[in-house]
C-alpha cells in the first residue's frame, strides 16, 4: 500500500522579514561596506541582503564587546540570568517565525525547525540563566586555588546546520559565567542569529554584550584572531586545525567542536524495526547535515540482509521535497557548494564500487536536491566510508563479533559520536566504554538535551559543549 499526502505548507504570512540586514555591533544594527544575499536553498530566491564584515568591523565588534565586559561581569549571577531567562522567554514567543525562517534559510524541514531546533535553543538559554547564580557548583575549585572569572571577550563562530541551536549552545554559558560575545553566522545561514539580535535588544541586554558580525571565511579568520579571551568553533576539521595553528602561543581559550563519521551500530539481538527507525533518524535528519549523524551503518552479519532490506522499504516512504511542507522528512541541500561536495563523493563510492541504491522520487526543478541513497558494499577503505559527506547517504558494512564491531567503528580518524541497537544493557554499556566517542547513544539517535555534554575526540575536536561541563571553559580560575 503506498499513502498518498496533500501538501500541508506552513503559512509564511506573519512573518517579516527587512530587505537589508547591517552589523549588530555596540547593540545596534549598523551599516556596512558591503552586502551579499542570503538565497532560499529550495528555490535559490534572495531572502534579505546581509551585511558582510570586514576585519575592521570585527574589530569594532570586539571593541564593543571589551568596553561592555567590565559592566557585565560586575553584575551579580542572578541578575545575568534573568537577562538570560528573558531571551529564552523571547525566543519562544517568537518560536513560530524562527522556525519558519530557519527553514527559509537553512532547507531543513520546517517540523525538525519547529519541533526541535528552536525548542532546543530556547531550552539552551533557560538551562544556563538557570546556572548564573550557582557557578561555584557547576565549576567547583578548592578554596585555596582562588575565585572563578569570566574569560572577557569570546569569540564565536557557528555553522550553517542548526544556527539558531548553535548560537544558543554559544551565547547561552558565555552569557551566563559572564562573558561577552562576538558571534560569527554562517555566510549561508545568517537571519535567525540576526533576529536573534532584535530579541536581545528587546531584552535589553546591555549594548555590546553580544555583537553579531555576519560574513563570509575572511570575517571568522579576523574574528579568531582578533584581541579576544577565548574561541569556541563549530565546522569543519580543516578549519579547525588552521584556528588551532593560528592560536598556537597566545593566551587564548579554545574549544573545536568538529567533523564527524559515526558508526551506528546494530546486533542481532535489537528491535529491528526500532532500529531502523534509528538508522533512519541518525543519517537522514536534516539531510545529513549533522557532524554526529550515525553514516556509517555497521550490522551483525546473521541480521544484515533483514535490516538492509527492512531500511530500503521504510527509505522509499521518506518524502524529499518543498521544507515548509509539514509532511517533508528530507528538505534541500544547504548550497550549491555542499550539493556539488556530496555529488563528487558519492561518485567516488560508485567509482570504488561500493554499491550504490537512492530512492527515485521527484525533486524540484529549481533549489538544490540530493535524495536519499545507501551504499550496500561499503569497504572501510572506501571514500565514503573515511571522509565526512554530510548529506543523506548512508554506508552499510558488516560484522560477525563485538570486538569486530568496535573494531571497525573506532576506525576513523574521527570519535564524536555512535550508536548501540541492542536488547542487552550489559552489552550496551560494554561495548560503548570500547568506542573512542564523545557521546554514545543506545537504543536511539540524534538525541540532544541541554543538560547533556557533547563533543568529541581525536579529529573531532576537544571541549565539551552542553550541560555543567559547558561551563568549564568559559571560566579562568585564579591562578591559572
Amino acid at each position: 500500500m503506498r499513502w498518498d499526502y496533500s501538501p500541508a505548507p506552513e503559512s509564511t504570512d506573519h512573518v517579516r522579514l527587512r530587505d537589508r540586514y547591517g552589523l549588530f555591533i555596540g547593540g545596534e544594527f549598523v551599516e556596512a561596506d558591503a552586502y551579499a544575499p542570503t538565497i532560499n536553498p529550495a528555490t535559490e530566491e534572495p531572502l534579505a541582503e546581509i551585511a558582510q564584515a570586514s576585519a575592521a568591523d570585527v574589530a569594532r565588534a570586539v571593541d564593543a564587546a571589551r568596553a561592555a565586559a567590565p559592566g557585565w561581569a560586575a553584575l551579580s549571577g542572578l541578575e545575568r540570568g534573568k537577562y538570560v531567562f528573558r531571551i529564552a522567554r523571547l525566543i519562544q514567543e517568537r518560536a513560530r517565525e524562527l522556525a519558519i525562517v530557519e527553514t527559509l534559510d537553512g532547507g531543513k524541514p520546517i517540523k525538525e525547525s519547529r519541533d526541535i531546533d528552536i525548542p532546543l535553543a530556547a531550552a539552551h538559554f533557560f538551562y544556563y540563566a538557570g546556572w548564573a547564580d550557582k557557578l561555584a557548583y557547576g565549576v567547583p575549585v578548592p578554596p585555596a586555588r582562588g575565585a572563578v572569572r569570566p574569560r572577557g571577550v569570546v569569540g564565536q563562530v557557528i555553522p550553517w546546520n542548526f544556527p539558531l541551536l548553535m548560537a544558543a549552545w554559544k551565547l547561552a554559558p558565555a552569557l551566563a559565567t559572564g562573558n561577552t560575545a562576538v558571534l560569527k553566522p554562517a555566510d549561508t545561514t545568517p537571519l535567525t542569529a540576526l533576529l536573534l539580535a532584535e530579541i536581545l535588544q528587546e531584552a535589553e541586554l546591555p549594548d555590546g554584550v553580544v555583537n553579531i558580525v555576519p560574513g563570509d571565511g575572511s570575517a571568522g579568520a579576523a574574528l579568531v584572531r582578533g584581541a579576544v579571551d577565548k574561541v569556541a568553533f563549530t565546522g569543519s576539521t580543516a578549519v579547525g586545525r588552521d584556528i588551532q595553528a593560528a592560536l598556537a602561543g597566545r593566551d587564548v581559550g579554545l574549544t573545536l567542536e568538529l567533523g564527524g563519521k559515526s558508526a551506528n551500530i546494530v546486533f542481532e539481538d535489537a528491535a529491528l524495526e526500532q532500529a531502523v527507525e534509528g538508522i533512519v533518524q541518525g543519517i537522514f535528519f536534516n539531510q545529513g547535515h549533522v557532524c554526529c549523524a550515525g553514516s556509517r551503518l555497521l550490522v551483525q552479519e546473521s541480521v544484515a540482509e533483514q535490516v538492509v532490506d527492512r531500511l530500503w522499504a521504510r527509505m522509499q516512504s521518506l518524502r524529499v521535497g518543498d521544507p515548509l511542507d509539514k509532511n517533508t522528512d528530507v528538505g534541500a541541500i544547504n548550497s550549491a557548494a555542499q550539493l556539488s561536495r556530496i555529488g563528487e563523493l558519492v561518485a567516488a563510492g560508485v567509482e570504488e564500487g561500493a554499491g550504490l541504491r537512492q530512492v527515485s522520487c521527484s525533486l524540484p526543478d529549481r533549489g538544490f536536491w540530493f535524495a536519499p541513497a545507501l551504499f550496500t558494499e561499503a569497504s572501510p577503505a572506501h571514500r565514503v566510508s573515511r571522509e565526512e559527506i554530510f548529506g543523506p547517504v548512508l554506508t552499510v558494512t558488516t560484522f560477525r563479533t563485538h570486538a569486530e564491531a568496535v573494531e571497525k567503528a573506532n576506525n576513523s580518524p574521527y570519535g564524536l559520536a555512535a550508536g548501540i541497537w541492542t536488547d542487552k544493557g550489559s552489552k550496551a554499556f560494554e561495548v560503548a566504554a570500547q568506542l573512542r566517542s564523545g557521546v554514545v547513544w543506545q537504543n536511539t539517535y540524534n538525541h540532544f538535551d541541554p543538560t547533556a555534554a557533547f563533543g568529541g575526540f581525536k579529529e573531532s575536536g576537544f571541549g565539551r559543549e552542553g550541560g555543567a561541563a559547558g561551563l568549564r571553559p568559559y571560566v579562568k580560575v585564579e591562578g591559572e
